[in-house]
């Protein structure tokens, strides 16, 4: 009996490889002559899935996001000079994850933007413990070890569209935008489950900062109102 072919998914034209595969950047393979150098390639991925490696995602962002016009607000949000040093990842990461998960209402790269100020104050190498669950948040969206394993399981919540990064991934910039990015599209699915009907995109923030329940009994919360506060000001 011949088994039902997987549905193509359409890949992103910024992508190096094609859906179901992961790049696989140059690397030195031991063979009976000795060392020889194997080139870059495409890989299968094990479960078919559409999954992406730091290699790949670090040759997007170098590539195409210094071309990108939209981005946020120029304002540095009284972070001095760090405040707007990755407005260009912002605005590239999440293009690529608004057209690749397709939300009707798409995500504001301001919201970003104050998610960031928010959680890391624009400190790359900021790390915090989370609690024994989701172990460390680190870098500049916070992204936790638990969060971390859950976007690379091939087995896991995750339906598709998985991203391979690792604890040490987390200080690099770009790869921690990539993940915060794609992991407050799956906390949007995760609150409309809560609320029983499509979340808002601060309310996705709020659940990605863990807040939402709280939030929701005391509305004037400090936290999520310094998050509304900020994003307000950007949109202006």
């Amino acid at each position: 009996m011949t088994k039902p072919s997987r549905k193509k998914t359409k890949t992103h034209p910024w992508r190096i490889c094609p859906a179901g595969k992961h790049w696989v950047t140059s690397h030195p393979r031991k063979t009976p002559e000795g060392l020889t150098q194997v080139r870059g390639h495409c890989r299968m991925n094990p479960s078919n899935k559409d999954q992406i490696y730091s290699e790949e995602l670090k040759q997007i962002s170098a590539k195409y996001f210094s071309k990108l016009k939209k981005r946020p607000k120029p304002d540095n949000l009284d972070f001095k000079y760090r405040g707007n040093r990755y407005d260009y990842l912002i605005a590239g990461w999440t293009k690529y994850w608004n057209e690749v998960l397709g939300p009707k209402d798409l995500l504001d790269p301001n919201l970003v933007k104050a998610l960031i100020a928010t959680e890391s104050g624009f400190d790359r190498k900021a790390k915090i413990f989370a609690g024994k669950t989701a172990g460390w948040a680190r870098g500049l969206m916070q992204v936790t070890d638990w969060s971390l394993a859950i976007m690379k399981d091939e087995k896991g919540e995750l339906r598709d569209h998985l991203v391979d990064l690792d604890q040490k991934d987390m200080s690099d910039a770009s790869l921690s935008i990539a993940a915060g990015i794609r992991w407050l599209h799956r906390k949007r699915e995760t609150a409309s489950a809560v609320l029983n009907r499509k979340a808002t995109w601060l309310e996705a923030a709020a659940d990605y900062k863990s807040y939402l329940k709280e939030w929701q009994k005391d509305p004037k919360h400090k936290q999520m109102s310094k998050l509304k506060n900020i994003y307000e000001r950007l949109k202006k």
